[in-house]
């Protein structure tokens, strides 16, 4: 069974997930477009068929611009662990310049452990600038309010997940808003929002779950401080008109301005375990 999406972002998200899950074969043939959102979800699937003793085959895309990004992004060099290819060896002509001062990415990036943030963090500071003062026009405030959102998110995955996590950015230019965008995956498969959150209340489903700690900084933890830092990302994306999402397990709320389309509230979706929460923010 061949996935039949030729985008994979987090609008073809769910259709992807529940062919992933039923077949062996990953096609990606016809693939023209994937973003850090998709990227980093087919790394967490992997990460999830390997936990069950799993491993499938991706049929890499025929797109040469595709498997240059891939490479770019270091999708390759954590997609091995998980996946078999074909072809073996992707061919790819001529690989991307690396820079260690783009300003347009951070390449996907492992979270398991608190130096991690800390790398990652560091990364982005020396990026931020370059990043969001000249593709976004923000100002010092914001980069450095992007920079604590950022590393709250992060630090979530230390905290709640109980697993790895991995992360990703990418600046765009959306044509029907004439505008930069920079894209912030971020995702793991671990204990997800209702189990991190059950052993202090009382939920019904994953929904309330994320709910509880998005809208009203819910933690598993009692100390005080403890459980605002998405509620923070929250008051940041929202400040900057920019849109947020969060799933987990069977469950997506979304945070949606007026100048993109989507479900504040889905229910009812392909079981996926842990978060998996993506950011646009836009240039102003």
């Amino acid at each position: 069974m061949s996935l039949l999406v030729t985008q994979i972002t987090e609008d073809t998200f769910e259709q992807v997930l529940s062919l992933l899950k039923e077949s062996p074969i990953i096609d990606l043939q016809g693939t023209t477009f994937i973003d850090p959102y998709g990227m980093v979800g087919l790394l967490e699937a992997g990460e999830l068929f390997k936990s069950e003793g799993i491993r499938k085959t991706i049929y890499l895309s025929a797109s040469e611009e595709v498997l240059k990004y891939l490479e770019r992004m270091d999708f390759f060099k954590f997609a091995e662990t998980y996946f078999s290819f074909e072809p073996i060896k992707p061919q790819i002509s001529e690989k991307y310049l690396r820079s260690f001062y783009s300003d347009v990415l951070l390449e996907i990036t492992p979270i398991e452990k608190s130096d991690d943030i800390h790398f990652i963090v560091g990364k982005v500071k020396d990026r931020a600038h370059s990043i969001l003062a000249n593709n976004l026009n923000y100002d010092e405030n914001a980069i450095n309010g992007f920079i604590v959102a950022l590393s709250e998110v992060c630090q979530n995955i230390i905290e709640h997940s109980e697993n790895k996590g991995f992360v990703g950015i990418q600046k765009y230019h959306f044509q029907n808003l004439n505008k930069n965008v920079v894209k912030i995956a971020v995702m793991d498969i671990g204990i997800g929002f209702k189990k991190s959150l059950s052993d202090r209340f009382t939920l019904k489903n994953d929904f309330e779950a994320i709910e509880k700690g998005l809208l009203h900084g819910a933690s598993r933890f009692e100390d005080k401080g403890r459980g605002y830092g998405l509620s923070a990302v929250r008051r940041f994306v929202k400040k900057w008109d920019g849109k947020l999402s969060i799933r987990s397990g069977t469950a997506k709320l979304s945070i949606i301005p007026k100048w993109t389309r989507g479900k504040a509230k889905e229910t009812n979706l392909t079981y996926f375990p842990g978060a998996q929460i993506n950011i646009i923010l836009p240039e102003i």
